[in-house]
């Protein structure tokens, strides 16, 4: 058994990885320090975008809320662990498509995994509405983490994923 950290694809999805944690916690910096908004204030951007600063102390849409010292690191612990098995799988795979959204992965669960490491929580802050219909409030990691998804099932249902999971062998 072999175990690489690095493949034909790794290069893609760690440059992706990295470019969505930055821009994942510039945006969160951008938000907390330099628009100066209060927590729960909204600001209009388009009929349809607000940007609205929230904490998330859940899971995902504030399901399983964790207020504790234990819940909060468990979850950062979580998370790093979720980048560290999407990592080992991008040295692994032989899909440019699978290690692009793996990038996105770990760059997701990395921005949200700082965030509750520093500030206790989640900071999310886009707010989609329309119609008087409003989606949950999240954040750039999120929507990485959500196209990441997308690109595996795309790669799933289109006949070019791998048979079986990543193994250990070349």
């Amino acid at each position: 058994m072999t175990i690489r950290f690095f493949g034909p694809h790794s290069g893609i999805g760690l440059i992706i990885a990295g470019v969505t944690l930055i821009a994942d916690q510039l945006s969160k910096l951008f938000i907390l320090r330099g628009l100066g908004l209060r927590l729960g204030e909204a600001m209009t951007v388009m009929p349809f975008l607000d940007l609205v600063l929230t904490f998330n102390r859940g899971i995902s849409y504030g399901l399983f809320p964790q207020d504790g010292e234990f819940g909060r690191w468990f979850l950062v612990a979580l998370k790093l662990a979720a980048a560290a098995l999407f990592a080992y799988w991008i040295a692994h795979t032989s899909s440019r498509l699978v290690a692009a959204a793996l990038g996105l992965l770990v760059g997701g669960a990395l921005g949200n995994a700082i965030d509750r490491a520093v500030y206790g929580a989640v900071v999310d802050f886009v707010s989609l509405h329309a119609f008087g219909w409003r989606w949950y409030v999240f954040n750039l990691a999120d929507s990485a983490i959500v196209a990441g998804v997308v690109g595996l099932l795309y790669d799933a249902v289109s006949g070019h994923a791998m048979k079986s999971p990543p193994s250990g062998g070349s």
